[in-house]
């Protein structure tokens, strides 16, 4: 009888082993599986409040940093220590609005010399930057020649570009492609309406378009109802079915999966 007992705890004991080494494995494989999202907030370095706000959101969301701002630098620092990436914000000619471009613009009666002289000022402005993607640009992003003075220097200090895809006309993918440019293309603008529920419907939208590609780029403002839903929705991201990553775990995939996000047509907000 006692030997029974021995025995059966014995393998009881042998069970709960086998139980604890698969549940790793298999969440392990459930993670690598499930859809995933990655979000840019843009446009930080102007409203000190708003951009503390969101640089409090949770997980690996990525924030791009306007060059010649007055809390660049400081915004800069924050986020680094928050372990947050950061992206050049870097002012491109649009087809229209361009009093909304800011100082550090680039433009396309440039030349090549003042162009890359711009672009370099404003890549030091902005500290432990890792990747560029454009503010504006719907006219500058049609430029092959234009892009690829930018992606010769992207190249050089071993970066990556994210197109916000402000045109339907945009070539900076194609170049960053030619060039052999980690790259990644904008899915979802999140607020182009300043409306909770018009911000939750988009951040769903941005989820179906991540089960459909597999992942899915979403882009952002530090305006107050766009914090207040992505602080919602992230905090609990996992009920969506779909995992938040950063911006260089989203390049990875992309390329293991030999493909680069393919962003869809223009919002149409001419900028």
């Amino acid at each position: 009888m006692h030997r029974d007992i021995l025995y059966l705890k014995g393998k009881y004991f042998l069970f709960i082993l086998v139980y604890l080494f698969l549940i790793p494995v298999q969440t392990s494989a459930e993670q690598s599986l499930k859809p995933t999202i990655s979000i840019i907030i843009d446009d930080l370095g102007y409203t000190l409040e708003e951009d503390l706000r969101a640089l409090s959101l949770p997980g690996p969301v990525a924030y791009a940093i306007l060059p010649h701002a007055p809390h660049t630098k400081r915004i800069s620092l924050i986020a680094t220590q928050r372990g947050k990436d950061i992206l050049l914000h870097q002012p491109m000619q649009a087809m229209e609005k361009n009093q909304y471009l800011g100082p550090g613009a680039l433009t396309l009666n440039m030349t090549r010399e003042e162009f890359l002289k711009t672009l370099n000022i404003n890549m030091s402005n902005v500290p432990n930057l890792i990747g560029i993607n454009n503010h504006m640009g719907s006219l500058l992003t049609r430029h092959p020649g234009h892009m690829q003075w930018l992606m010769d220097t992207i190249k050089s200090s071993g970066q990556f570009y994210v197109d916000s895809l402000t045109s339907n006309y945009s070539v900076a993918a194609k170049i960053a492609k030619k060039n052999n440019i980690p790259y990644l293309t904008r899915d979802v603008f999140l607020d182009n309406r300043q409306n909770p529920e018009y911000i939750l419907n988009q951040f769903k939208e941005l989820v179906k378009v991540a089960k459909r590609k597999g992942s899915a780029l979403g882009i952002g403002h530090p305006h107050p109802s766009t914090v207040e839903v992505l602080s919602q929705v992230l905090h609990n991201v996992d009920k969506y079915g779909v995992q938040l990553i950063g911006l260089k775990s989203l390049i990875i995939k992309q390329k293991n999966r030999k493909q680069y996000a393919q962003g869809p047509r223009s919002s149409g907000t001419g900028l």
